[in-house]
């Protein structure tokens, strides 16, 4: 039976960390054979990567992306096999899109993380050819951070929720964009541990290779509907969800209007998949009164129902 409000959320770059899906994987049969099929198909060794580390190579982008969607699937596997909950939509965090494009049955599991490892590979060649970074700016004005980008050259990669908007672009931009944010009263402005400027203008040539590469994987209509982080809307064609995943790549990130959507929709639960609470976090600040229930760990499992 579908729960109308209830959406599953998943997990985007940034969030990993060493150890994280092992616990899942030793002890629920579900999240081992996610794990063990993802090696087979990635071709390294993914489980001692996130297991053991090290955190610099963890933390490469062709690495860590199919890294934190296989830690995603893992615990969403091992959910789905121990409870009767059916959502009524799901939505992931960029990166976090292709998680919840698997468990919508609009993917196999095979055909999404291939495509993942590919889109991070083709992220980090884009970061390598055009260097730049990101940057979390804290509590300023939306009008004052657009202005700054204007006059920086940085772009807005993500609108994550009230008060926390993520700049993007050339290394040179940001930095000149850093100060400017200081200078207009930014609370704090914080760089982020990723190797490239994403989801800006720099990812346009990547975008483009990828687009060549979706087109020929085959994708079906998701069975729970999906909410395109590019249009912050569910979307019901196939053809569109392709054309949107391949604009993310280079544009902004519209979490906040996504999550919006959901409220709007009388959605109340939502449950969070993959490492870490950063989307928990961030639904505090979009509405403190919707339920954030994480499953990252054999206890969230474990207490399903309690």
């Amino acid at each position: 039976m579908v729960m109308e409000k209830t959406a599953l959320l998943f997990a985007g770059q940034g969030a990993q960390y060493i150890g994280m899906g092992k616990d899942l994987y030793e002890a629920f049969p579900e999240a081992r054979a996610i794990f063990d099929r993802a090696e087979e198909v990635l071709g390294f060794q993914l489980k001692k990567r996130c297991f053991e580390g090290p955190e610099d190579l963890l933390k490469i982008t062709n690495v860590s992306q199919p890294a934190i969607v296989t830690a995603s699937i893992a615990a969403f596997e091992a959910f789905k096999a121990r409870t009767n909950i059916l959502p009524a939509y799901m939505a992931g965090l960029s990166l976090g899109e292709y998680s919840a494009l698997i468990a919508s049955g609009s993917l196999t599991f095979e055909d999404g993380i291939r495509l993942v490892k590919i889109r991070g590979q083709l992220m980090d060649d884009a970061a390598r050819k055009y260097p730049g970074k990101m940057m979390a700016v804290l509590d300023l004005d939306i009008g004052k951070i657009k202005d700054i980008c204007f006059k920086s050259g940085a772009e807005i990669a993500n609108l994550n929720c009230p008060g926390q908007v993520v700049i993007t672009g050339r290394i040179e931009a940001i930095d000149k964009a850093e100060a400017l944010c200081m200078q207009a009263g930014a609370k704090r402005v914080i760089p982020l541990e990723v190797s490239g400027g994403f989801h800006s203008s720099l990812m346009f040539e990547a975008s483009v290779e990828f687009k060549l590469i979706l087109e020929n994987k085959p994708m079906s209509l998701p069975q729970i509907p999906v909410i395109s982080n590019y249009t912050a809307l569910p979307q019901y064609k196939v053809t569109k969800i392709m054309e949107n995943l391949v604009y993310q790549m280079r544009s902004t990130v519209k979490w906040e209007d996504s999550m919006e959507f959901l409220l709007s929709k009388n959605v109340t639960t939502f449950f969070e998949f993959g490492p870490g609470k950063v989307l928990k976090g961030l639904m505090r600040r979009i509405d403190e009164t919707a339920q954030v229930v994480n499953i990252e760990k054999k206890e969230d499992i474990l207490n399903l129902g309690k």
